[in-house]
């Protein structure tokens, strides 16, 4: 039985990508700091194994016996990584390239890195793909550049890195988070009435279900080496690319009482970024979302209902991660 280590794996991906793991088969072990424990929305997926480490402190000995790691943890947006970005660099950047140095020693055959089409940043064209040059304009988007760099270098004959450039994540999971621009605008409307947009909304932005993410997760272990070794691709699908402003438009399509407000206390975001999907589609050709926005939405809406989403939810720190770390002192 293939051994898979997920670090993260009490993060709003990592809880489904474990429950889809251990679905196909695949012993499980997980690697997660716990920061966020309490902020379930309901009962995650269990690992067959469990450390509660943070992942710079992971060793050689800790990563033994596992064919492949699959590394999501990390400060994990924009605002997140403006808070202190040199926690962002030493979290997502050296602690990164440390542990996939540890998983190629240890004989990990494949790690998986989590990336990010934040690093396109302000697009300079329409439709970027892996080719198009990076342009970020964050902490966190610069450290998933240089880690990427750096992981996918120290590809060889027993060590096969892959980047997964993942599109913007929402939807349901059990480890929830409001802090996303679709599950955002969609709370806001389920428990204020009102869509509020910061920006002009015209900013664009590729979107994949959290699930999808995960099941890309899985595709990527499960393909054959010479399809996915040393490469960054982008993950999502071409039809899945919205303005803000559209996101909003289809929170009204689910809420018809609510009214679209743009605040403008975000001003213009210069993140701006359409993005090309053919290379998944060429070196995956069976793996396609499962998720299109509005099913997406619709189970999330649904998913508000049943398990009781209120507006102190909404505004306080459970499902908002920045607000979390702000009422932390990491050491």
């Amino acid at each position: 039985m293939k051994k898979i280590l997920v670090t993260g794996h009490k993060g709003y991906i990592g809880v489904e990508l474990v429950r889809i793991l251990k679905d196909r088969g695949f012993y499980v072990a997980g690697v997660d700091s716990d920061f966020f424990r309490g902020c379930e929305w309901h009962e995650p997926a269990k690992p067959d194994e469990e450390m509660l480490l943070d992942i710079r402190d992971l060793t050689v000995d800790h990563l033994k016996g596992f064919d492949t790691v699959i590394h999501l943890a990390a400060l994990s947006n924009d605002p997140m990584g403006a808070v202190d970005p040199d926690m962002t660099y030493s979290i997502n950047l050296r602690g990164s390239i440390r542990l996939a140095e540890n998983a190629k020693e240890a004989g990990a055959e494949r790690f998986l890195f989590a990336g990010s089409c934040s690093v396109y940043g302000q697009g300079e064209s329409l439709d970027l793909d892996e080719s198009a040059r990076l342009n970020p304009l964050t902490a966190y988007a610069e450290s998933k550049i240089d880690a990427e760099k750096a992981i996918l270098a120290l590809a060889g004959d027993n060590f096969s890195p892959a980047s997964l450039r993942n599109a913007t994540a929402y939807g349901s999971s059990a480890m929830l988070r409001l802090d996303l621009v679709v599950n955002n605008l969609l709370a806001c409307a389920y428990t204020r009435g009102d869509i509020r947009i910061m920006s002009d909304g015209t900013p664009w932005r590729p979107l994949i279900h959290c699930r999808d993410i995960a099941r890309a997760f899985a595709a990527f272990h499960e393909a054959p080496r010479e399809a996915i070794h040393g490469m960054a691709v982008n993950i999502g699908a071409n039809d899945e690319n919205y303005q803000v402003k559209d996101v909003a438009g289809k929170v009204k399509e689910l809420i018809p009482g609510a009214e679209i407000v743009f605040t403008g206390e975000a001003g213009h975001d210069p993140r701006n970024y359409r993005v090309n999907f053919d290379l998944l589609n060429r070196i995956l050709p069976e793996f396609r979302l499962e998720y299109t926005l509005e099913a997406g939405m619709e189970q999330l809406y649904e998913d508000f209902g049943r398990y009781g989403m209120t507006l102190e939810d909404f505004e306080g720190p459970r499902f908002i991660r920045l607000k979390m770390l702000q009422s932390a002192v990491f050491v």
